[in-house]
């Protein structure tokens, strides 16, 4: 007996990985090969992978860059506030 197959059906209901393509310019592919000498890593999507990781505890997710962040985005709001009003 042999399960017939439904199209657009899942039939696992937990997505085990998630894959996207990734196109790079010639600069960013140099910063790339350069990040897997630096990683000493061969693979492009393991670098790739390692290097966001990297980026994402070091930069992103950082208390400190979040404030510095915050910071500079209420200023920039507050400006666009500031260059839009109109006085009479």
């Amino acid at each position: 007996m042999t399960l017939e197959k439904v199209p657009f059906r899942r039939y696992n209901e937990k997505k085990k990985a998630d894959a996207f393509t990734v196109w790079l310019n010639s600069e960013e592919r140099e910063q790339l090969e350069a990040a897997k000498k630096i990683l000493e890593q061969e693979r492009d999507s393991t670098a790739f992978k390692q290097a966001a990781s990297i980026g994402f505890s070091i930069l992103i997710g950082d208390q400190k860059t979040a404030t510095i962040l915050g910071i500079v985005f209420k200023n920039k709001r507050n400006n666009k506030l500031k260059n839009n009003a109109t006085f009479e």
